[in-house]
């Protein structure tokens, strides 16, 4: 079971935020939410592709780990861009 599975099930927290984008999202919608969703229906989906095609024949983890023994999780042309922590989900995990 995932950390973060057993946490949500022993601790009274309805909702954790992971990565500062997320909070900046989230305190955006807040004060001006038309704003952000017209901001996102422009730039959204656009900002995640790439010009490379796909290989059409490459196998997929659509309905079951690539790898029977082990699911590695969710990899890809963004992999290297990802962050491996986050300063500020750690902050909201241990609050006083």
């Amino acid at each position: 079971m995932a950390v973060f599975e057993v946490r949500a099930a022993h601790h009274n927290r309805r909702e954790v935020y992971v990565g500062g984008s997320t909070v900046s999202a989230i305190v955006g919608n807040k004060f001006a939410p038309g704003a952000l969703d017209r901001y996102l229906g422009r730039t959204g989906y656009e900002s995640q592709q790439t010009p490379e095609p796909d290989d059409p024949s490459r196998p997929d983890n659509l309905w079951a780990p690539l790898d029977a023994r082990e699911d590695r999780g969710a990899h890809g042309a963004f992999t290297s861009r990802a962050h491996s922590r986050s300063l500020q989900l750690w902050a909201d995990l241990h609050r006083l």
